[in-house]
């Protein structure tokens, strides 16, 4: 297929493509400005400065893998653009740069949609200096008039999938052109090198994963830690969960619970079970499922509106079966509390989510057989004796009890995980260096 072809079937389907992204909106919640103007690069006024760094992370956790990236671009003096397709990678950007937003350092903008038009004056308007996209999001249009416009773009923590690599494959010589557009590309891992190359990618380099150089936030892990030691149970975080995981997890724990109220164990050994929804639009859903279940439970909300880690949020936690993690950007404030982390979106065939960050704060984690979005990490920790995999929810609950009945083994896993991702940082270092040095050349490789 040709890029114009590609342009002329976009502008054909465009409206059941926007009644989709319509359907979306309405369905996740959050303001998505589907038929807003700037999503077809439209603009009023003056942007409030050109020539920032442009970093595109698509959704939510594409904002939070770049987070590392985008805080040492800034802290070395940039001024960076952050685009998103998504109101959750909207917001996540929101609530993580508010401060830099009101200083003006970051900008953030809606990517418009691939149409040749939007994209030129998208560029046009924000006259970005160069720009980052994170892992695997290329539009064919969008590289086309970067290309034309001399900015610079690089892949960054890029991966890429034996299955991706096939569908891609199948769209013949568009997606071989756009590959071959972008400047740099910097791999997570060799696999992801190699497959990128098939797909015409050039100045390709393995740099690592950006979710290994993790800055988490100190407060919350403390937090987090102090409320465990003052709870005083055993606490396991089932976090990230997807569509139809939740009830899946909720069923084993009321299964749990039934039998060891049964053997009489469920006083020696309190437990609590943290639930965390991957979507901010089915922490409602996930609590009509728990009280279906008839599991007693409190919300993260709740607590923070008791005073948090005082006395009436503890005793709202120890009155519980699980707490529901309705909130977002606190997920170390959920590993620090937990003895165990099961990471979901990897017990369907949804790719897995990011479990690095359990692992940093010392956390045994336990993940699901579907992880193809992280294939060379849970390689790789598994091999180090960080993790586990299990084949279900079930297994996966099991596991977790097992270990926390063997406080050496817990440890055990636990500092092998932390020192598992402390040996695979880097790769945001290597990036930024790659940015600064195309930006000490750019002016001599314009058009």
């Amino acid at each position: 297929m040709s890029r114009w072809l590609y342009s002329q079937l976009l502008r054909i389907l465009s409206p059941l493509l926007l009644a989709w992204m319509g359907l979306r909106a309405r369905r996740a919640g959050g303001r998505w400005a589907v038929l807003g103007g700037t999503r077809f690069g439209r603009y009023r006024g003056t942007p409030p400065s050109t020539g920032a760094i442009w970093i595109h992370a698509v959704s939510l956790g594409e904002t939070r893998a770049a987070q590392p990236l985008i805080r040492a671009l800034l802290d070395r003096g940039h001024r960076v653009l952050l685009t998103h397709l998504t109101a959750t990678g909207r917001a996540e950007g929101q609530r993580a740069y508010a401060a830099d937003l009101g200083r003006g350092t970051l900008q953030q903008a809606w990517l418009p949609y691939d149409f040749p038009g939007a994209t030129r004056r998208f560029l046009r308007h924000y006259q970005p200096v160069l720009g980052v996209l994170i892992e695997r999001e290329l539009w064919p249009n969008l590289v086309f008039a970067a290309q034309q416009a001399g900015v610079p773009l690089i892949l960054a923590s890029a991966r890429l999938s034996e299955a991706a690599l096939h569908r891609t494959e199948r769209l013949g010589g568009l997606m071989r052109q756009t590959y071959g557009r972008i400047t740099r590309t910097y791999a997570q891992s060799l696999a992801d090198a190699q497959r990128l190359e098939r797909l015409g990618a050039r100045q390709v380099s393995v740099s690592g994963n950006f979710k290994f150089d993790v800055g988490l936030d100190q407060d919350k892990v403390a937090r987090g830690q102090a409320f465990a030691a003052q709870l005083g149970c055993r606490v396991i975080a089932v976090a990230s969960t997807r569509e139809g995981e939740d009830a899946a997890f909720i069923r084993g724990i009321r299964h749990l619970c039934d039998r060891a109220a049964a053997s009489g164990t469920e006083a020696d050994s309190p437990l609590l079970w943290i639930l965390i929804p991957r979507h901010p639009q089915r922490f409602d859903e996930a609590a009509a499922q728990l009280q279906a279940a008839g599991l007693p439970f409190v919300r993260r909300t709740q607590l923070l509106d008791l005073g948090d880690s005082g006395s009436s949020a503890l005793a709202a936690c120890r009155q519980a079966t699980v707490l529901l993690g309705d909130t977002l950007g606190e997920m170390p404030w959920y590993y620090a509390c937990s003895q165990v982390a099961i990471v979901g979106g990897s017990f369907a065939p949804l790719g897995g989510q990011n479990f690095i960050e359990a692992s940093a704060l010392g956390c045994p984690v336990i993940v699901g057989p579907h992880t193809a979005h992280f294939e060379q990490a849970v390689t790789d920790a598994r091999a180090a004796g960080a993790l586990v995999q299990a084949a279900d929810p079930d297994q996966a609950l099991r596991q977790a009890l097992q270990w926390l009945d063997d406080p050496a083994v817990l440890m055990q896993v636990g500092q092998a995980g932390s020192n598992w991702v402390r040996q695979h940082a880097g790769a945001v270092a290597r990036v930024v260096n790659g940015i600064e040095d195309l930006l000490v050349r750019q002016p001599a490789s314009r058009p």
